[in-house]
């Protein structure tokens, strides 16, 4: 039975795409570039503020510029972090869908703690999440799965009793290695070269009514395998 959902945040949980691209596009005018139209920055917000970098200013990590572009990045939207950022539509019923079944849910992000907590208190929902794993909550971060394995110890469950539910390959690496079951967020933020078939999740959901939806069918099918 699948009683923990467990959700990445960027591209999953919440749109945080126009306000890491404000983000983005401020810095870029800061160093006299061209803003980026918002199509063109969207599928790389889950990777992060680093990848949002490569792409604006095509400097590699190794660029001598790169790490403090990055910081002023991470400045710019730490201060404009709910500007426009909101729950994916769907998401808002489908936690109160998980509570009347009595499931509890949490947050796995690579995110740092010092932008996830501010980000999921100007949403109202910090406080809501049985756990919330940032990135530099443990020294291991995703594809690892020691993030999702200490989400399950925070909230006492046990791996095979918890769904993960991402929109990069890595949420789902990182919950298969965890021994959860794993979906993909379609509704995310996915590239044209993503091919998340391939990844080996249990499914992929188009919409957030289509997670309950799996989990219905799975707690279900293990009831009725429990009556044989």
């Amino acid at each position: 039975m699948i009683k923990t959902a467990l959700f990445d945040l960027d591209g999953t949980f919440a749109d945080t795409a126009p306000d890491l691209a404000f983000a983005l596009n401020e810095t870029l005018k800061a160093h006299g570039k061209a803003a980026l139209p918002f199509a063109q920055i969207r599928p790389s917000v889950s990777h992060g503020t680093s990848a949002l970098i490569e792409l604006g200013f095509q400097y590699t990590a190794l660029h001598p510029e790169f790490e403090s572009l990055r910081q002023q990045l991470a400045t710019i939207y730490a201060a404009n972090i709910v500007r426009e950022t909101r729950l994916f539509p769907g998401i808002a019923e489908l936690l109160q869908q998980l509570a009347t079944r009595h499931i509890q849910w949490g947050i796995v992000t690579n995110k740092p703690a010092w932008l996830t907590e501010p980000l999921l208190q100007g949403l109202g929902l910090f406080a809501a999440a049985s756990c919330v794993v940032s990135g530099d909550t443990l020294p291991e971060r995703k594809p690892h799965p020691a993030p999702l394995l200490y989400a399950c110890e925070k909230t006492g469950g046990r791996a095979h009793e918890c769904v993960y539910i991402g929109d990069a390959e890595r949420d789902i690496v990182a919950g298969s290695r965890a021994g959860m079951h794993t979906l993909v967020a379609l509704f995310g933020y996915l590239g044209e070269h993503d091919r998340p078939l391939s990844w080996g999740a249990d499914a992929q959901v188009e919409t957030p009514q289509a997670i309950i939806n799996w989990i219905d069918h799975h707690n279900q099918t293990q009831i009725n395998n429990g009556r044989r």
